[in-house]
């Protein structure tokens, strides 16, 4: 595939393959604990570094643990977590956080915040330009039947 084809092909796929802040896994079980990955793929306009993240956590999460970074200031907040310090604009980073699913299935923003000195970039959408990081809450699928050893022979 010609590099032209290729890029036609990333430019038609949804928001978040696009996006300039995702998260990994898109989807989580319901009541699950899960280690969200917020990558940060370059600075503000891809000129600025950056200079501190912070990720709104919607309505409903039990729980919310950020990992610390090194050479990063990491604030929690209610409702946000946030971290400070330096990425410059052509490197990618990773920011994550452990949270617990809530009960309720459905779909969870995370409106994340990027800031480069006195340039800011809302990562806060629901779709379009700057869309927020999503992740889908599904149902624990039931227990396998026999899922353990079977011991009859």
């Amino acid at each position: 595939m010609d590099l032209l084809k290729t890029a036609a092909l990333l430019a038609a796929l949804p928001g978040m393959a696009m996006a300039h802040v995702s998260v990994t896994p898109t989807s989580a079980v319901t009541g699950g604990y899960q280690l969200l990955r917020f990558g940060l793929g370059h600075g503000c306009q891809d000129i600025h570094a950056t200079t501190a993240i912070r990720i709104a956590l919607p309505d409903g999460l039990g729980a919310a643990r950020p990992q610390p970074k090194p050479g990063w200031t990491l604030k929690i907040e209610k409702g946000a977590i946030a971290w400070e310090g330096l990425l410059p604009p052509d490197q990618y980073e990773e920011f994550l956080i452990l949270v617990r699913m809530p009960a309720a299935e459905g779909a969870l923003a995370f409106p994340t915040t990027q800031s480069c000195g006195a340039t800011v970039v809302r990562w806060d959408q629901p779709g379009g330009a700057n869309p927020a990081p999503r992740v889908t809450v599904t149902p624990t699928p039931p227990p396998a039947p026999n899922a353990g050893h079977d011991h009859q022979h």
